[in-house]
């Protein structure tokens, strides 16, 4: 019976598979292997265990990393004036670069055996977060040496004497470093790198060495104008046969000092208007040594996968807490402004149009925070997941677009008018740069995440994929039949199981979670197994083709992508110890991310390229049609009204966007008019009752109101000041900066007087 099944069944399927197998290049073959599987594989096999999520650690930073942000942090964010670091000097200050290296910002990653801090990935990501909240130009400058770039390159894969020279120089902020990839003929697809790097001999230090000779144009690279050593990124060709029996040995990466002949940097690109470094490097005929090879010439053609391990850094951390930095900034001053900002003599943020716009921004903060503790959970577990880091890099970012426009619509003219008032407008200008840089988001979603996902992450794809192409054919056909009917075995499964779940409403999965959230693990269950059949389906009918069928597999990964982010909102919440405060914000991040997974699904099969394949498949995952729906009205002007009201719930969600202690920082002045606002509510209900008794004119200047209020009896002097005061630091929080003719000179607000202050 096994050898018939063998030869009726899974011969048959093994030619046809080796047939429609999607051609992987040598790039995409090591894309797949380098880095590791991790929750996304759970949620890509129909049944993730929620328990083993709910056992990974809760994010929880050290002792000195919370002394680090306890006050080198606070230190240097009160050094920062991000409207003189871009409009006046388009750099940061002296004494900012001289206080980053003396206290080893750009050491993050770098371990203390070389003079570094060693943090872990959340200490990483939290310190960047809140730079970011102050100054995208600051945190630009921080992120990329702590992300990829030489460090992290020589910590993994350096020679002990390169680790032994070069860390601990850059531990102290002796070197600079940037890492040089991107070209103009070389964007999103880096394995295409024109960049030739030839084996030969020549002279360095007046011996003659086996060597490179190296040409590059590169170009985007942050760091570079100032950089003292550069990372390179370059094809590296052996036409002699000088390093062994192969001529083209790949992709491959080296550190190179920018004072070595032929090496030019220090021209700078302007990204955006924004001040932080970035620029081209080129080099044209310049030798260096084989030992620059990063390490040595025993890693020379490995390049590609030492970036696929390394670049999970910049997905996972640095770009993430970009994105995290705009959530908690725009939670907390939009919702502050949206309370203090009047029109009709009632807040704004009481208007149900100003109320969705905030109470999305209130839910998206909180999936933003959670996805980026996550993310750091298994960098910090020693994972390398590719997958993962490349949804937060990309949903994450992309979040952070939606909520900085819906937050420049609150603040209306408020928002627009650049200046020291502005604390939007840098951020606003600045969102495209982390959703372009590391892979844009365009390629993020439609190749990456799906596409190297589904065979990276599914129990059997990629190995039946590798004895398809067993050198060994008889090997290859055994291996490849065993797993071909546990393939079906899995695929019956998810395909019974999500036939069930619909028809049941997921009634009969089980949920070991009680209280409000546990129909949630039942429904993300449902949608885990109606992904992994969708794509079982997908990958039998369409085959290699699914491989260019960008707009279908960019949606299947958007549904692993809201599943992971549902599964970090779910994590975070019992990590927070059940805060009952944050259970709106808990219903709404769930709640969105199993609406759009759904809408997601139905779009994969309303657009399916065979369409009775798509139509049954439709009816098959949702029998009564998507019944997940978005978070409702309610739900979203409880969260409006919960980032209008200060208590923990709103630090804990803002926790990480700095508010300046002097009385100019602009976020401290919404934040102290907000908190003296809400503190005269019950004197302003005062006044209502008396609007309404016809004791005080509503539509009187407020101090005849005042004066009217203390005639009638209304309110004690004492109280009048209160409202006096709290007005006075309304007034000035709703204010925008305004310029003399030349802009020479900020005029600024206080109190309804003009103050001048020079620029200079």
């Amino acid at each position: 019976m096994c050898s018939l099944r063998k030869d009726w069944i899974s011969d048959p399927i093994f030619n046809f598979f080796k047939k429609v197998l999607p051609p992987l290049s040598k790039t995409e073959k090591e894309a797949m292997e380098a880095g590791s599987v991790w929750w996304d594989g759970e949620l890509f096999s129909g049944k993730p265990d929620w328990q083993a999520l709910l056992h990974y650690p809760p994010p929880k930073l050290t002792s000195e990393e919370q002394s680090f942000i306890d006050n080198q942090l606070e230190t240097l964010l009160a050094m920062l004036d991000d409207y003189q670091i871009v409009k006046q000097d388009r750099d940061l200050p002296p004494n900012v670069w001289d206080y980053l290296r003396k206290e080893g910002f750009f050491a993050f990653i770098i371990s203390r055996q070389y003079g570094g801090h060693g943090f872990s990935a959340l200490a990483n990501s939290t310190i960047v977060t809140k730079i970011a909240s102050r100054s995208v130009s600051a945190a630009s400058t921080v992120m990329v040496p702590n992300s990829l770039g030489p460090a992290e390159l020589l910590s993994r894969y350096g020679t002990e004497p390169q680790k032994q020279y070069w860390l601990p120089r850059l531990a102290d902020g002796r070197e600079i470093p940037c890492f040089a990839l991107t070209g103009p003929e070389a964007g999103s697809d880096a394995g295409s790198i024109p960049d030739i790097g030839v084996v030969c001999r020549g002279e360095y230090n007046g011996q003659d060495v086996i060597g490179i000779q190296l040409n590059w144009d590169k170009r985007y690279i942050t760091l570079a104008p100032v950089a003292t050593v550069l990372g390179l990124a370059f094809k590296l060709h052996d036409p002699d046969q000088l390093l062994g029996e192969e001529s083209d040995l790949g992709i491959t990466l080296a550190l190179i000092p920018t004072s070595h002949p032929g090496v030019e940097t220090g021209e700078r690109h302007d990204p955006m208007g924004l001040a932080f470094m970035n620029g081209p490097t080129r080099g044209h005929e310049v030798f260096i040594p084989i030992d620059w090879i990063i390490g040595g010439q025993e890693y020379a053609g490995k390049g590609w996968k030492m970036l696929m391990e390394c670049l999970s850094a910049g997905r996972g951390i640095s770009l993430p807490a970009m994105g995290t930095a705009i959530g908690h900034l725009t939670a907390r001053t939009t919702g502050a402004y949206a309370y203090v900002r009047k029109q009709f003599g009632v807040s704004i943020g009481h208007f149900e149009g100003v109320a969705q716009k905030l109470g999305r921004i209130g839910g998206m903060t909180y999936m933003l925070e959670a996805t980026r503790t996550l993310t750091t959970t298994a960098l910090d577990l020693r994972e390398k997941p590719g997958i993962i880091t490349a949804i937060a890099k990309s949903h994450m970012t992309e979040m952070a677009r939606v909520i900085i426009n819906d937050a420049m619509d609150i603040h209306g003219g408020r928002g627009l008018q650049e200046g020291p008032m502005n604390y939007l407008a840098n951020h606003y200008v600045g969102t495209p740069i982390a959703i372009t840089v590391e892979g844009s988001n365009v390629l993020t979603r439609n190749l990456m995440i799906f596409g190297q996902g589904a065979i990276r992450c599914h129990p059997y794809v990629l190995n039946e994929m590798s004895a398809a192409a067993d050198p060994d054919q008889n090997q290859g056909r055994e291996t490849f039949s065993q797993l071909f009917f546990q393939h079906i075995r899995h695929t019956t499964r998810n395909g019974l199981g999500t036939l069930t779940a619909g028809l049941t409403g997921s009634w009969f999965i089980s949920s070991s979670v009680s209280g409000e959230t546990k129909a949630y693990y039942r429904q993300l269950t449902r949608l885990s197994r109606a992904l992994s059949f969708s794509t079982d389906i997908a990958m039998a009918t369409l085959g290699g083709d699914l491989k260019r069928r960008e707009m279908i597999s960019a949606r299947l990964g958007d549904v692993l992508s809201y599943l992971y982010i549902a599964s970090a909102v779910l994590k975070r919440y019992e990590d927070d110890g059940r805060q009952q405060s944050d259970l709106i914000y808990v219903h709404y991040g769930v709640q969105h991310c199993m609406h759009y997974a759904g809408v997601a699904l139905q779009e994969v099969c309303a657009n399916f390229p065979v369409f009775a394949i798509g139509t049954v498949l439709n009816r098959w995952i949702f029998p009564y049609g998507n019944y997940f729906r978005k978070p409702s009205d309610q739900l979203t002007g409880k969260i409006a009204e919960s980032l209008m009201s200060p208590g923990p719930h709103r630090e804990r969600l803002t926790g990480l966007c700095y508010v300046g202690g002097h009385e100019t920082d602009a976020v401290a002045i919404v934040d102290r008019a907000f908190k003296a606002m809400y503190g005269i509510r019950p004197l302003e209900r005062k006044l209502k009752n008396a609007f309404q008794q016809g004791i005080v004119s509503a539509k009187a200047p407020l101090e005849l109101r005042l004066k009217q209020a203390l005639d009638a009896g209304v309110l004690t002097e004492e109280e009048i000041e209160a409202i006096r005061d709290a007005d006075k630091l309304r007034y000035r929080a709703i204010q925008v900066d305004h310029f003399s003719n030349d802009f020479s000179e900020v005029l600024t607000y206080r109190d309804s007087t003009s103050i001048r202050t020079p620029t200079t």
